[in-house]
């Protein structure tokens, strides 16, 4: 078989060994470079290139266990991973750098908006990375005891003594932390007594390997202990796969963000608040809007349902009703005959296609999406995929997620404040 690499989202198997020189960019004011978890710039990209085929059904799995794990966060239940026959690496695509403790020592965590903890993998941790926290040399360093505040906003709380512990589980995996305390640093900006969790003990292959920024907006999130110095406002550019940087950018605070951008309402589910859920109301294949069940895109904070915007999906992913209609209008409208499958991609071709535009409409805003937001493509040329999929039929089926190929090359602005979120187009390097 021959290897043809997935040009979309591995390009940078190509790329010639060594880090880009602009990877050596620092981050300024407050202002993050978001570097691609298997870009040129991280030391996370697997050493032996796959198949074109295998990338895409290494994607479709990990995909699909993040769903069933954003379900879980719905619902409210854990749930398994499917098993693929291979190991999943479920964690967020984007990293970010960060600095922890005095002297400060740099992590690169992962980036998860659809999450509220943060969590740094400590010394001593057993089945943690290589890379650790050495919170031992830090003189800014504390554990929290079970009197502190924060003790009853993490996860499954226990006291070790008089430290707080809590345990929870992050897609197919199980972490247990020391709730602790200590100086974060964003670029030039301080995070004094910043609350998280010191791993000790993981297992599963979902945690991210250097520690995860959880930007959700629950009571000891990124945004919540940042209020004051950010206003609970971000955004993020997240570059496309095609850029041989493979970096974007994280905009913390009001200030410099775009004036020229359209919003949409933030809606709140109290069963899972961290989650930022937006009114769908329709979408737009070409010029026309395709007929959707209003059921089926309805925000509903009894079952789950609804829509969110998610960094850590690859490939959106909506509910079988909506996802059968606007992909039945898209082939009509490319009008191929020979219509293949890939993985869970069900609708591939082999020749050269137009593809129409797609549009989400949101309550006060479209967002179009262009064909590099749309269409995934081998580096040889010989397929060409729609690259959105159905829910998973095993999962809580009421979830439409909105996934970070889709948001590639916008600027996505989350102000929580005023309970809104922003679009614009913005080239994301």
């Amino acid at each position: 078989m021959k290897t043809h690499i997935f040009s979309l989202v591995f390009l940078f198997f190509s790329l010639a060994q060594g880090l880009n020189p602009k990877c050596d960019i620092q981050d300024h004011g407050s202002n993050l470079r978001v570097f691609h978890i298997y870009g040129p710039c991280s030391p996370f990209k697997p050493s032996k290139p796959l198949s074109w085929e295998e990338d895409v059904l290494q994607m479709q799995a990990k995909d699909q266990a993040r769903l069933q794990y954003l379900s879980s966060l719905v619902a409210k239940k854990s749930v398994v991973p499917i098993a693929s026959g291979r190991q999943i690496i479920q964690s967020p695509t984007y990293i970010v750098r960060a600095k922890i403790g005095t002297p400060p020592q740099t992590m690169l965590m992962a980036m998860d908006n659809s999450n509220d903890a943060a969590w740094i993998p400590c010394s001593g941790c057993l089945g943690c990375s290589s890379t650790v926290f050495d919170n031992a040399k830090s003189t800014t360093f504390k554990t929290l005891d079970c009197q502190a505040a924060q003790c009853q906003q993490v996860p499954n709380p226990t006291c070790d003594g008089s430290a707080c512990i809590f345990n929870m589980t992050y897609g197919g995996s199980t972490i247990a932390a020391n709730l602790s305390q200590d100086t974060l640093t964003l670029a030039i900006d301080l995070v004094p007594s910043y609350t998280f969790g010191c791993l000790q003990k993981t297992t599963g292959n979902s945690v991210p390997p250097q520690g995860l920024l959880g930007l959700g907006r629950g009571p000891l999130s990124f945004l919540s202990q940042t209020q004051d110095l950010y206003q609970s406002t971000f955004s993020y550019c997240l570059p496309s796969f095609k850029s041989l940087n493979f970096s974007g950018s994280l905009r913390l605070g009001p200030v410099g963000q775009p004036l020229r951008i359209k919003f949409t309402p933030l809606l709140r589910n109290p069963r899972r608040p961290s989650l930022y859920f937006v009114n769908l109301i329709g979408i737009r294949v070409g010029r026309k809007i395709v007929d959707l069940p209003p059921s089926a895109i309805a925000f509903d904070p009894t079952t789950g349902a609804g829509t969110i915007i998610d960094s850590g999906t690859v490939f959106t992913r909506l509910v079988a009703p909506v996802y059968v209609a606007i992909r039945d209008e898209f082939r009509r409208r490319v009008n191929v005959a020979n219509v293949t499958s890939l993985g869970g991609f069900d609708t591939c071709y082999t020749v050269p296609i137009v593809a129409p535009t797609m549009t989400f409409m949101f309550a006060g805003m479209n967002v179009t999406l262009p064909e590099e937001n749309l269409l995934i493509h081998s580096t040889a040329g010989s397929i060409t995929c729609l690259a959105m999929a159905s829910a998973p039929d095993n999962v809580n089926s009421v979830l439409n997620v909105i996934a970070n190929m889709q948001q590639q090359n916008h600027r996505v602005l989350f102000d929580v404040p005023n309970s809104r979120l922003g679009v614009a187009r913005e080239l994301c390097t």
